[in-house]
């Protein structure tokens, strides 16, 4: 679409393409949640609750990427900033650019870094009767890396700050 505006109405449109985000005011509902805050809800309830076991869906051999939602603000912004000339350049061909981190984690090692993150010293217990989703999913970050840019947030930072930004509602759904 943007190519088309671009083209039909001399605009200088671009898509950005984010990783997997997650983040502060992500969905922590258990039926609706993405990978990360669907973990990071399983292990503060087992911790809350003297839990010793976490189910996880599938075999924890997919990959993910994921990306702090703060970091793709910035990267935005960071868009937004580029003089004409870097700016225009990423208009040729189509105007999509991904924003990632450029790596991925498998599924079990998410699950460890939020058992970690939490200080959940439990056991992990991957449901194969459930589907694993995609094998991998991971962007080429090549262009936005070309132009100085890169993610300011670890992942082990994002999953602590998604954390303690929740742990109000995390613990209310543990008290009832």
């Amino acid at each position: 679409m943007c190519w088309s505006y671009n083209r039909q109405f001399k605009t200088k449109y671009l898509a950005a393409m984010p990783a997997n985000l997650y983040g502060p005011g992500d969905n922590f509902d258990p039926q609706k949640s993405h990978v990360l805050p669907a973990l990071i809800r399983k292990v503060a309830e087992a911790k809350a609750l003297g839990h010793k076991q976490i189910p996880v869906w599938g075999t924890g051999k997919p990959r993910r990427e994921l990306l702090f939602s703060e970091d793709l603000a910035e990267a935005c912004i960071f868009l937004l900033n580029l003089d004409e000339t870097a700016y225009s350049a990423l208009l040729d061909g189509v105007p999509l650019i991904n924003i990632g981190t450029g790596t991925d984690v498998t599924i079990r090692e998410l699950a460890e870094q939020v058992c970690a993150a939490l200080g959940f010293k439990g056991e992990l217990v991957f449901d194969t009767t459930k589907p694993d989703g995609t094998p991998q999913k991971l962007l080429d970050v090549t262009r936005m890396a070309t132009l100085g840019w890169k993610p300011g947030t670890t992942l082990v930072d994002g999953i602590k700050q998604t954390y303690e930004a929740a742990r109000p509602q995390l613990e209310a759904l543990t008290t009832r």
